[in-house]
C-alpha cells in the first residue's frame, strides 16, 4: 500500500499545498481520500486523473470536498475526449447524498457508505465508523490484500469508535486541528494530545497527525501527541510518501 499525502491543512490551503486529500494506491486501485481545496492541482503530480478510480469523502465541509466539483469536469472532459473510458467511482457517507451536487450521472457515479458496513474498491477492504463532528462525518479504514492497513481519520472530535477501528492499525493519519491548550475551545475536532491518546489506545503502529493548525510552532503538535504515543509519529506534509 503506497499513500501520499497531497494536502493537509485545515480550513484553508497555506500558499501552493491543499487541504484534505490523500492518495492511496491498494489492491489494483488508485484511491483518493477527500478532494480539498487545492487536491486537484496537486492531485496530478502523483496521479493522472485518467487513472483514478475512486474518490471516498468523509463528509461535506469545503475543506474536505471543495475540488469534487471541478474533478467532475475533469472527468467529463477526459470521457469526452477519449481519454477515460469509465466513470469515477464516488463514495459518500449516505447522510450527505442529498447535499452532494454532481450533475453527470454518466461520469461520476455515487455510492452511499454507511458507518459499520464494508466495501470493496479493486481488491482494497474499506470499513467506516462514524466521527464527533459538526455534521455526519466518518474514518476510513483501507486494508490491502496483503493485510495492511490504513486507518484516516476525517474529521472528529474524540471518540470511541475511532479507537476501535484504528486498532493494530500498520498507519493512523489522525486530525490534530488544536494545541492541547485549546482543549474545549471547539467541538468536533482533536487536540495533538487527544490525537496521541487516540493512537497509543489503539495500538498504531505509525501515526501521522495533519488537518494542521495555520498557527503556532506546528512541531509541537508533536510533542504533545508524544507525551501518550509512544510510537513513530511525524506531522503530515504535501508530496509525502508512506509505504506499509
Amino acid at each position: 500500500m503506497d499513500i501520499t499525502v497531497i494536502g493537509c491543512w485545515g480550513a484553508y490551503p497555506e500558499k501552493n499545498e491543499a487541504t484534505s486529500g490523500y492518495l492511496v494506491e491498494c489492491g489494483g486501485a488508485k484511491i483518493l481520500l477527500d478532494c480539498g481545496s487545492g487536491v486537484l492541482s496537486r492531485l496530478q503530480n502523483h496521479c493522472a486523473l485518467e487513472e483514478l478510480d475512486a474518490v471516498v469523502l468523509t463528509h461535506t465541509h469545503a475543506d474536505h470536498i471543495a475540488d469534487a466539483y471541478s474533478l467532475e469536469f475533469a472527468i467529463l472532459v477526459l470521457m469526452q475526449i477519449g481519454e477515460r473510458t469509465k466513470p469515477l467511482d464516488v463514495y459518500a457517507n449516505e447522510a450527505d447524498i442529498g447535499k452532494l451536487a454532481f450533475e453527470y450521472p454518466n461520469c461520476v457515479r455515487v455510492h452511499p457508505i454507511r458507518a459499520g458496513e464494508a466495501t470493496t474498491i479493486g481488491d482494497a477492504r474499506l470499513e467506516f465508523s462514524e466521527n464527533v463532528h459538526e455534521i455526519p462525518c466518518l474514518a476510513v479504514k483501507l486494508t490491502s490484500p496483503e493485510g495492511k492497513t490504513l486507518v484516516y481519520s476525517g474529521d472528529t472530535g474524540y471518540c470511541e469508535a475511532l479507537i476501535e477501528l484504528s486498532r493494530s492499525a500498520d498507519v493512523l493519519i489522525v486530525e490534530s486541528s488544536f494545541y492541547d491548550i485549546q482543549a474545549g475551545r471547539m467541538k468536533g475536532h482533536l487536540t495533538a494530545g487527544e490525537a496521541g491518546k487516540i493512537a497509543a489506545l489503539a495500538g498504531a503502529g505509525q501515526t501521522i497527525l495533519t488537518h494542521l493548525p495555520h498557527y503556532g510552532e506546528r512541531n509541537q503538535l508533536v510533542t504533545e501527541a508524544s507525551r501518550h504515543y509512544k510510537g513513530p509519529i511525524r506531522l503530515a506534509y504535501c508530496d509525502m510518501k508512506i509505504n506499509i
